[in-house]
């Protein structure tokens, strides 16, 4: 019985990761078909690829997307981390209030937020472009990153940071060299929704960009009404530009886990001698 269990187990896990990684090889593989077509593949070529590095439209949503998910994660991390710490020293209703407040952007559907930011923008007569677009990002980038780093606060001594100020430290120093070590994990994990909710969005990118201001999805969408292999190639890229990422981050935190574990090591074999 159990290895029936086992074995059902087995084949439902090879059929889901089917189902998750086989539209993303379709797509990678594709981008290197010779001709249009979407499902009979001609022959390698990076043909696509070379007429999206002509495109100007795709190479600005690039840009775009990459400046304004960069800017949106350093600045809703920096705000973010900053209020959940304030939070986590405020009294326990506001605290409770400002938690309610800030999962509304995350329980609302993002149709009406981005509809919100529309009638917002338009009442203050503000011209819809890139600084519309980078502060709807930020704006909803911001609660993930609170709600990421608020449970690493609550694991935390609260008489931490007043023990390092005893011991000398001011309050700046105590909470860039005490409490925001203390709380990294969260602020990265935190960075990292953040980063990939604003790369990602497009419904509230949709209705608060304008002057030829738009990021990678909307430049799919528009494209969506006629054959262009060129859509492969730009996800590739995408792709590639993701895994090297988190390969990358993956390795430093390797190394930086490494490193620590060394440096424990060597402080414990001071603390025998």
């Amino acid at each position: 019985m159990k290895q029936k269990k086992r074995v059902f187990g087995t084949i439902l896990m090879i059929l889901l990761v089917i189902f998750l990684y086989a539209p993303i090889v379709y797509t990678v593989i594709f981008s290197f078909n010779d001709s249009k077509s979407l499902t009979k593949f001609a022959g390698f070529s990076t043909r696509w690829f070379t007429k999206m590095a002509n495109d100007r439209t795709m190479i600005n949503g690039i840009i775009y997307t990459i400046v304004i998910a960069v800017i949106a994660t350093l600045v809703s991390t920096i705000v973010g981390t900053l209020t959940a710490i304030g939070l986590s020293k405020s009294h326990r209703i506001l605290k409770s209030c400002v938690e309610q407040v800030n999962e509304l952007p995350m329980m609302n559907p993002d149709i009406v937020t981005a509809i919100g930011l529309l009638m917002f923008f338009s009442a203050l007569h503000i011209e819809k472009g890139f600084v519309t677009l980078l502060l709807a990002h930020i704006m909803f980038c911001i609660p993930y990153v609170i709600l990421s780093i608020m449970p690493k606060l609550r694991s935390l001594d609260p008489n931490l940071a007043e023990a390092a100020m005893d011991l000398g430290a001011s309050p700046i120093r105590a909470l860039v060299q005490v409490i925001i070590p203390q709380v990294m994990p969260g602020i990265i994990s935190g960075a990292l929704i953040a980063f990939t909710m604003s790369f990602d969005d497009f419904v509230i990118s949709y209705f608060a960009t304008g002057n030829g201001v738009n990021n990678i999805s909307i430049v799919v969408y528009t494209m969506r009404k006629r054959t262009n292999p060129s859509i492969n190639a730009l996800s590739t890229v995408v792709i590639g530009l993701i895994t090297v990422g988190l390969i990358g981050y993956n390795i430093v935190s390797a190394i930086a886990a490494k490193r620590r574990e060394r440096e424990e090591a060597r402080l414990r074999e001071q603390a025998a001698e």
